[in-house]
């Protein structure tokens, strides 16, 4: 199996692609309003595309990405010890309790 360094692709930052999207957007309809091509009253329905598209990308970015992600993580576990490797000299419970120390 390949990780992402093996095939010269990185995973996607969902985050900087919707606010990327968003600001291309945003910087479109800012175009289209200077060149007077829509009227004014088209604006209000105009400025919330880009970030409904930007949105869409991000959940498309994120169901992707997730797919691709099959590796589960996991912490490191230690390996349990059999009886036979138990050292009964170990057992905190047989410890003696030193009754001379205060408490704090």
């Amino acid at each position: 199996m390949s990780t992402p360094l093996d095939s010269g692709r990185h995973p996607v930052n969902v985050g900087h692609l919707v606010m990327g999207m968003a600001f291309l957007g945003l910087v479109a309809v800012w175009a289209v309003v200077q060149s007077d091509v829509i009227d004014d009253d088209a604006i209000r329905w105009l400025l919330p595309v880009p970030w409904v598209l930007a949105g869409a990308a991000g959940l498309v970015a994120s169901v992707l990405s997730g797919r691709r992600h099959t590796q589960r993580q996991v912490g490191w576990v230690p390996p349990a010890e059999t009886a036979e490797e138990a050292d009964p000299a170990d057992d905190p419970a047989d410890d003696a309790i030193d009754d001379t120390r205060p408490f704090s």
